[in-house]
């Protein structure tokens, strides 16, 4: 009689401690639908990247945080494999990609699209004394670039792609810009956002060819099937234009209005 006492009460023990977590979890669900995950590449200035004091600041976060806060929801901000950003937002793993996210016809098969927000281009980089001044002279040369970026894109897109010697693929910008420096590269093909961002903070080291490779503009992506979460964002973004929210921030990290309206 005893022993089925016990038993009774380990099994309503066990019961109280499942139900307590089912609860628990609910809870935090409720918590998480109140906030929402942006991936970023954390080496993207200055879109979004890490200050002196490992502090990811940047364009592109004081834009989030300012939609976030006019949609009344948190913010967390996610650092990712910029390569692995698709799988990342399908997988549920981050709700947004939100980091100089280039709006292209293959990416729009994959995920949902916010109007165009910013402007940007795809262009070549090389050291300030390099001979190479314009696309041609690329032929033979090793040329870098951010892996899975629209760098690539606008590259393979390009007929002097046939004629480089090698495109090295690299995990960021910043890597792809070092090898530039030390003679591992002969140019970059970057963002035309993030190199002007360099070339102010390392004078005289980098030029930008004339000519660009491919016009474009940037959008945030949000998952497929999520039009709910895509119109409460797009909103947000219109009330940020019309009210001169945008054009502060743009004004704080470019020192002129570049959002696209």
């Amino acid at each position: 009689m005893k022993r089925l006492a016990s038993m009774v009460l380990v099994i309503a023990a066990i019961f109280s401690v499942l139900t307590a977590c089912s609860s628990n979890t609910s809870g935090a669900k409720d918590k998480d639908d109140n906030k929402l995950v942006i991936g970023i590449d954390d080496s993207f200035a200055p879109l979004g990247f890490r200050d002196k004091d490992n502090k990811i600041v940047g364009f592109d976060i004081d834009y989030a945080n300012a939609a976030a806060k006019k949609m009344g929801v948190d913010v967390k901000i996610q650092p990712i494999e910029w390569k692995t950003k698709e799988s990342e937002l399908s997988s549920g793993r981050i709700d947004l990609i939100w980091n100089g996210y280039t709006i292209t016809d293959e990416r729009k098969k994959k995920v949902l699209f916010t109007k165009p927000y910013l402007k940007n281009a795809q262009v070549v980089v090389t050291l300030a004394d390099s001979k190479v001044t314009k696309l041609a002279d690329l032929d033979g040369k090793v040329v870098g670039l951010q892996a899975q970026s629209s760098a690539a894109d606008a590259l393979d897109s390009n007929p002097i792609k046939s004629k480089i010697k090698e495109a090295t693929e690299f995990s960021d910008n910043v890597m792809a810009l070092n090898d530039l420096k030390s003679g591992r590269l002969d140019a970059v093909v970057i963002d035309e956002v993030v190199i002007d961002y360099y070339m102010t903070k390392e004078k005289g080291t980098f030029k930008v060819l004339d000519e660009s490779l491919a016009p474009e503009e940037y959008g945030v992506g949000v998952k497929k099937g999520n039009e709910a979460l895509l119109n409460k964002l797009q909103k947000a973004l219109d009330e940020m234009n019309e009210d001169g929210t945008a054009l502060e921030i743009s004004k704080k990290w470019f020192g002129e209005d570049k959002v696209v309206k």
